[in-house]
């Protein structure tokens, strides 16, 4: 190994812990400013526990749809993917199109802290608060509405790994989201759209085998479609399958596609994201 090349490694060990600590406190950082942010909290945070409650009280008349799926157990899933996608796209991408356009990033690029730092924050925010919303979602389906949660073992692993792999998903896409606002005025405008749509066609709202042929052709085609099948089975029996296109949970295409949209957003992050350094 040349002198060089163990000068550099030797210097980003060096540098790692500080980094390290400096992505720690941004964590805080950030989750206190999220919190403080009355806007973002209701339409990230809150509105899917909010959706599911009016669905779950609109539709009680109905009973239940099969031996022990009410309506508020079978819109659970979705609303749980939905989540995902709110916190981790419409917040991240709005949340840094505001900080790059308001000059905030140009700022930070005049100080020591480094970019790594700066995303440790950002996707240590979004785990936090992607962890806090779904267990009040899941207190909220449980006890208010009287939803029964799967008790198989197997079945919260499944859950487990779908949603670290989701929420890496959704974040690496909110970062490549937010390179599309051309100002802080626009991004939710920009970005509110996009989510909404993919909500509508991916499963969450509607039941997906409603949807034309075409239309499911276009929601395979993104992520949240199959992150919403793969919650659907989590917490629906498994005889809910049938429902889906191909009879099948699917479970490898569902790991698969998110992979794809996993790398696709890292891809696209590191094209679109540019750390601004002042001189």
């Amino acid at each position: 190994m040349s002198t060089a090349t163990m000068t550099r490694t030797g210097g980003f060990e060096a540098a790692a812990p500080g980094i390290l600590r400096a992505g720690v406190a941004a964590i805080g950082l950030e989750l206190r400013a999220y919190f403080r942010t009355p806007d973002t909290v209701f339409f990230t945070f809150l509105f899917p526990v909010l959706i599911l409650g009016i669905f779950g009280v609109a539709f009680e008349s109905m009973g239940e749809i099969a031996p022990g799926v009410t309506m508020a157990a079978y819109y659970l899933p979705g609303m749980v993917a939905a989540g995902l996608l709110l916190t981790g796209v419409q917040n991240l991408a709005v949340d840094i199109a505001r900080e790059k356009s308001e000059g905030w990033l140009r700022r930070l690029g005049g100080t020591p802290i480094s970019p790594v730092s700066y995303f440790i924050g950002k996707a240590g925010m979004i785990l936090v608060t992607s962890l806090a919303q779904l267990a009040l979602l899941l207190a909220f389906a449980a006890i208010v509405l009287g939803v029964e949660l799967p008790s198989e073992p197997e079945l919260w692993v499944r859950f487990a790994w779908l949603f670290l792999l989701g929420i890496a998903t959704m974040t690496m896409l909110g970062i490549a989201l937010s390179a599309v606002p051309r100002s802080s005025r626009s991004a939710t405008a920009v970005v509110l759209p996009i989510v909404l749509l993919l909500q509508f066609i991916s499963g969450v709202y509607l039941q997906f085998s409603m949807l034309p042929e075409w239309l499911q052709n276009i929601a395979a085609v993104f992520p949240l479609k199959w992150l919403a099948q793969g919650m659907r089975s989590v917490f629906l029996p498994e005889s809910f399958a049938t429902l889906e296109p191909s009879g099948a949970w699917d479970l490898g295409l569902v790991v698969l596609m998110l992979a794809v949209w996993l790398v696709a957003g890292l891809v696209l992050s590191l094209f679109t994201f540019k750390w601004q350094r002042r001189t």
